[in-house]
């Protein structure tokens, strides 16, 4: 599960000083249409073992600017201690993707690892996902904008232009919602809206 700048669906801008950037995307991944789409590499055999049933998951913590995002702020060679790792815990699918995602992301946030992972749950737990998601034991057809208007409806303060899904070859892979940088509100961002999946249909994939 990269961040690259083509799965995000906007423009790299790489490197950065690290806090120089607008405002968070909190990028959730679905696990099932991640696995349906990307299972058989060996890298995600954890995430995608027969029985694993995850749903959505933290893919990254996204520090994003009005137009493109930085990448790899450094320090190089700067990781993660295990008291920071513990923070991640549960997030991730993995923890190879949390140390990625630190590398990649977390470096240009102007924080340290440990109160990174810990925005990342902070992010994640302001996130209500709608219960018909939640609940999924079976593969559902979605519209893009039902699938926003779904998490609008669950998430008070939330608009769809604060917000995009990701799809690709008609699977729901995630949602995509932005928030300030201290991460106590929604966000207006337009081109993570823009970047979103258009497609009629969209197959959320039951767990396995």
């Amino acid at each position: 599960m990269a961040g690259a700048a083509q799965a995000q669906g906007f423009n790299q801008r790489g490197g950065g000083a690290p806090g120089d950037f607008d405002f968070y995307v909190l990028a959730l991944s679905w696990s099932p249409g991640f696995c349906e789409l990307d299972g058989d590499r060996s890298r995600n055999r954890e995430q995608c073992a027969d029985g694993a049933g995850l749903r959505f998951v933290v893919h990254g913590l996204w520090p994003q600017r009005e137009r493109g995002y930085p990448s790899d702020c450094g320090p190089a060679g700067r990781t993660p201690s295990r008291i920071a790792l513990e923070q991640a815990e549960g997030l991730f699918p993995t923890e190879s993707l949390a140390r990625y995602q630190w590398r990649k992301h977390g470096t240009c946030s102007g924080s340290s690892p440990s109160d990174y992972f810990a925005d990342v749950r902070r992010a994640r737990e302001k996130i209500v996902i709608p219960p018909v998601l939640a609940k999924a034991e079976r593969d559902q057809n979605w519209a893009a904008i039902d699938l926003e208007r779904a998490f609008v409806v669950a998430n008070p303060g939330l608009r769809t232009d604060m917000m995009s899904v990701a799809c690709r070859r008609g699977v729901l892979q995630e949602v995509r919602i932005c928030l300030s940088k201290d991460l106590r509100n929604f966000q207006m961002c337009q081109e993570v809206d823009r970047s979103g999946c258009r497609q009629r249909d969209i197959t959320v994939v039951a767990p396995r």
